[in-house]
């Protein structure tokens, strides 16, 4: 099934999860009991990052998504990188993809990494989205900043972009993290301003150890309320009391988002079944 359906077919919030495959040093079969446990609480989809920096190839994603979809019986989207790919790697990718009976796909520029030269067949992910709309009848998705990508000078340029990988071919928006609910609604002002009208998924991330929320805000600018970083300075030395705390914060967040008509919240699970199990079971009823 193709997500877009979904939200055409539904009028409830959509609920997704994000998933990453093992890295390259550990069996692909290492992550297969969690993500039996977090199958098992059915949302209507999951989807499979690329591998860090973008650099992780797209064999793992491949086989998790189908393990997820095939196996599993959860629809999944594959997560696909351009800036390290030339279009004979993409079409490779694509291929695979169709192979696996996988048709929906995020569609993301990726990250630079030092020391390896990046391809020029795609220079942004609208050129992949417009490039992966020409290869097939796949779905495709983008992802959105709230809080302005970190290489636009503005949110008016953000929101250009924006625009233009809608334009492009993008069926629906998956949200970087954020923990400001109000800065996640400026945002969606900003999309209708600009006549950008796909369904937007927020993308929510529980924090469950001081050193992670460190380095996702590093790597994707988002802001941190007074609120939050009260509760992550009492309970940083108390793990399983910082934990539930994140989950707590997490399911705050998403009972507002839900009662202000939000299309989809998708949940960052870091592979942590019993973070996803505690939020669904917080919210599957406000569904």
């Amino acid at each position: 099934m193709k997500i877009r359906e979904l939200f055409e077919n539904s009028d409830r919030t959509i609920l997704s999860f994000e998933v990453f495959p093992p890295k390259k040093i550990s069996p692909i079969e290492s992550v297969y009991g969690k993500l039996e446990e977090i199958c098992a609480l059915k949302p209507d989809f999951i989807s499979v990052t690329y591998g860090a920096g973008g650099t992780g190839g797209h064999s793992r994603t491949c086989e998790i998504a189908s393990k997820i979809k095939n196996g599993l019986g959860v629809e999944s989207m594959a997560h696909l990188t351009c800036v390290n790919s030339t279009r004979a790697m993409i079409d490779e990718t694509l291929q695979d993809f169709k192979e696996h009976n996988i048709e929906n796909i995020l569609a993301l520029r990726g990250d630079y990494v030092d020391g390896v030269e990046p391809q020029k067949d795609f220079a942004h992910a609208s050129d992949l989205c417009a490039y992966i709309k020409s290869k097939g009848d796949f779905d495709v998705a983008g992802a959105c900043y709230p809080e302005v990508h970190l290489d636009a000078k503005d949110e008016v340029e953000d929101v250009l972009n924006l625009k233009k990988k809608v334009d492009s071919g993008a069926d629906h928006l998956i949200s970087q993290l954020f923990f400001d609910n109000g800065a996640f609604y400026r945002f969606l002002e900003r999309t209708k301003i600009a006549g950008i009208d796909v369904p937007v998924e927020a993308g929510i991330m529980p924090v469950t150890n001081k050193s992670q929320i460190e380095r996702m805000v590093s790597m994707c600018g988002a802001s941190l309320p007074v609120k939050f970083t009260k509760i992550m300075q009492k309970y940083e030395s108390k793990p399983e009391a910082l934990r539930d705390a994140g989950i707590a914060y997490a399911v705050e967040q998403i009972v507002d988002l839900i009662a202000n008509g939000v299309d989809g919240i998708h949940l960052y699970t870091m592979n942590n079944p019993y973070i996803a199990r505690k939020i669904t079971e917080a919210v599957s009823s406000l569904l």
